[in-house]
């Protein structure tokens, strides 16, 4: 069956002068409007770029300039003849020959789209679906898609397996009382706050490597720029591995996620006046790397977790990827596997990418008898976690994984201040809605 185009033949991106002289049909918003008397300049905007659209009195008919006027915002389909024009933007400009107006505005537009007014934050959240419009807005998602597609690029060349797990759980997975609580046919159970359990439950159950994109849910009552209370995160789980097998691969994968920006979105790096750097993370030990804090008048001390300014005066310190390995015990979650040579210190470890934590992981305590003393001692109850344990007496492997924060990574990459602006439609503790 052949395609009729009824709306579009090309988007915008996918017009160039060497098409010139040929019929196109483009769709999308309209931008701005220049008026200028004898000449009328119409921006027709999709998600991939802006067309200009140009009309001349005399050449182009009455009926159509009458048109040109739509409202900004306005959607439309517009059919033209593509021709070369070196004085415009991108080399070409489309003559119009029918244009639809596909749906009248009926409400008017809350904040302007271009940003020549700039919009407050909230407003433009209040209004998502026209704020995803802003080019800005469009240039974070194309990063983060390709970071998501990257990322499982990556490993499934690496022979890692796309998983699904549970969001709703009887039990907390990272312990505290950060909680979501759901009525589940009258028993208490839980929004997930990580995958963690049931990952390495696939792992034990020799699926062997797996990898994860999900949904977790944090009932934290924060007011800071870094924090939701749903975020996506980007989970591994490798089994017949140790730590140091894990913070390699974290180490390549990140590394070949923010490759993937800096050679497919270079356009979008552009819109958003962001910079990228690609190379390796440098891997240091928690200790060597509080004696250099200590040095730079960080008042953390040795078995504290590092401070949030810490974080940032490690960019300055080792550059913009760094690795921090060998955690204490008690600052990391109960199923981190502590280290042989010393039980104070654990296999973990933290990537902390241009001054913020965006990924964090261990070796996991695979033997039963160790995970019901860890359990034990954060005051959680291993009979709560029978299910989970009793899998470690049933031969379970050696095994390590991390995370990634989806939305703290795409932060970083684009440079913007708030993380609220890295997802779609944000939740915090004071939105629920849109």
């Amino acid at each position: 069956m052949e395609y009729n185009p009824v709306y579009r033949t090309h988007y915008a991106s996918g017009l160039d002068s060497s098409m010139d002289g040929k019929e196109v049909r483009v769709a999308g918003w309209v931008h701005e409007v220049r008026d200028i008397g004898r000449v009328i300049f119409l921006l027709l905007r999709d998600h991939t770029g802006i067309v200009q659209i140009t009309a001349k009195k005399g050449t182009v008919d009455d009926s159509i300039l009458g048109m040109l006027s739509f409202p900004k915002e306005s959607v439309i389909s517009l059919r033209g003849i593509l021709k070369a024009n070196s004085e415009s933007k991108r080399g070409f400009e489309i003559i119009p020959q029918e244009v639809i107006n596909l749906n009248p505005l009926s409400s008017a537009i809350p904040f302007e789209v271009t940003g020549k007014v700039p919009a407050e934050l909230d407003v433009r959240l209040n209004n998502r679906h026209i704020d995803i419009r802003r080019l800005e807005s469009t240039a974070i998602f194309n990063i983060q898609s390709t970071l998501l597609r990257s990322f499982r690029d990556l490993l499934n060349g690496e022979g890692f397996m796309e998983i699904r797990t549970p969001s709703l759980v009887k039990e907390a997975t990272e312990g505290g009382t950060d909680l979501f609580k759901v009525d589940y046919f009258g028993e208490t159970a839980y929004l997930a706050q990580s995958p963690q359990l049931y990952k390495q439950l696939a792992v034990i159950g020799g699926l062997d490597r797996v990898l994860m994109i999900a949904p977790v849910f944090r009932a934290e009552k924060s007011n800071t720029t870094t924090h939701l209370n749903e975020i996506t995160q980007m989970d591994i789980e490798m089994g017949f591995a140790d730590h140091n097998d894990a913070i390699k691969l974290l180490g390549d994968v990140v590394s070949g996620m923010v490759s993937a920006v800096a050679n497919s979105n270079k356009k979008d790096l552009e819109t958003l006046h962001a910079s990228l750097k690609e190379g390796r993370a440098v891997v240091v030990t928690y200790s060597d790397a509080l004696k250099k804090l200590n040095e730079y008048g960080s008042k953390t001390e040795h078995g504290d977790d590092l401070s949030r300014e810490d974080e940032i005066k490690l960019a300055s310190i080792y550059g913009d990827m760094v690795i921090i390995k060998e955690y204490p015990t008690k600052v990391r979650a109960f199923y981190s596997m502590p280290s042989e040579r010393d039980p104070e210190l654990s296999n973990s470890y933290d990537f902390i990418y241009k001054g913020i934590e965006i990924a964090s992981g261990a070796q996991r305590i695979h033997k039963a008898k160790l995970l019901e003393e860890a359990l034990t001692k954060r005051g959680l109850s291993p009979a709560a976690f029978e299910f989970y344990i009793n899998a470690f007496r049933q031969g379970a492997p050696p095994h390590a994984g991390w995370s990634i924060g989806l939305e703290r990574f795409t932060m970083r990459i684009t440079g913007m201040e708030n993380v609220r602006e890295c997802s779609l439609f944000p939740r915090d503790r004071n939105r629920l809605v849109p």
